[in-house]
């Protein structure tokens, strides 16, 4: 009996959760078409975002590319489809393993980082502090974060994707001898428009999730430095679920489109 309680409760908490990160979506919205835009802090949150996490997604990436290679060529040597490595690879990565893998190696940086960031701010009372002296910490924190996950994202899986395909091309070029034209050849016929585009839109929602997920739950982090950790924490969680929930939906909206 205890336990059927304790579910009703956890699906309560679920709920007034999801309403709260409802409402924090529609006053993100709100407050991002009214002037002015913090551009200098947008632009310091893409730099902060984009430009210090492309070692670790390159490196994320690369390893990709040598791994799915590896492992995919020695099956489709016993099924003579060694020369479909290329084509299978390359549509592999950028229609589902590089924009997800990105997404979550962001969602565990990006996230926790902007969990902590306002977690800590919000408990050394610096977010009161604007408040009381007369600045929208909303729009100055929140908005510029957001903005700058959704925008440079797409970036990061951009390039991840570039470098998983080096990776793929590196095992390739070693043991089958194929050439860096012979290999993007094959991989620019094979891709199509169908793959990009599905893959490249539903990367801005994987960056808004991230950064709205991230920012809700340092903004409305509890008093004392547990409560930092635990916003970081559950920012990474809730953001990774949240991404698997919408590369589901953008994976069964695009099979609609691609059997029309």
């Amino acid at each position: 009996m205890n336990s059927v309680f304790r579910i009703i409760e956890l699906f309560k908490i679920s709920l007034l959760e999801i309403g709260e990160l409802s409402y924090f979506a529609g006053r993100f919205f709100k407050e991002v078409f009214k002037p002015p835009l913090e551009f200098k802090e947008f632009l310091r949150q893409c730099y902060n975002m984009g430009n210090r996490s492309l070692l670790l997604v390159g490196v994320t990436g690369f390893i990709i590319g040598l791994v799915f290679t590896l492992q995919s060529r020695p099956t489709l040597q016993q099924f003579g489809a060694v020369s479909w490595i290329p084509a299978m690879v390359s549509v592999s990565i950028i229609r589902e393993i590089g924009p997800i893998i990105t997404a979550l190696i962001c969602a565990g940086r990006i996230g926790s980082g902007i969990g902590a960031e306002l977690g800590s701010m919000r408990v050394t009372e610096q977010i009161d502090a604007m408040e009381v002296s007369g600045t929208n910490p909303f729009k100055y924190l929140v908005v510029t974060r957001i903005l700058a996950t959704t925008l440079m994202l797409p970036v990061l899986v951009f390039f991840g994707d570039a470098v998983a395909l080096l990776g793929s091309l590196m095992v390739e070029n070693l043991k089958g001898e194929v050439s860096f034209l012979l290999y993007f050849t094959q991989v620019f016929n094979h891709l199509e428009f169908f793959d990009v585009i599905p893959s490249t839109i539903k990367t801005f929602f994987f960056g808004f999730a991230i950064g709205l997920v991230g920012c809700f739950k340092g903004y409305y982090c509890k008093k004392g430095t547990a409560g930092v950790g635990l916003a970081a924490n559950s920012a990474v969680v809730f953001s990774s679920m949240l991404l698997f929930i919408i590369d589901f939906i953008a994976v069964f909206i695009a099979n609609i489109f691609y059997d029309v």
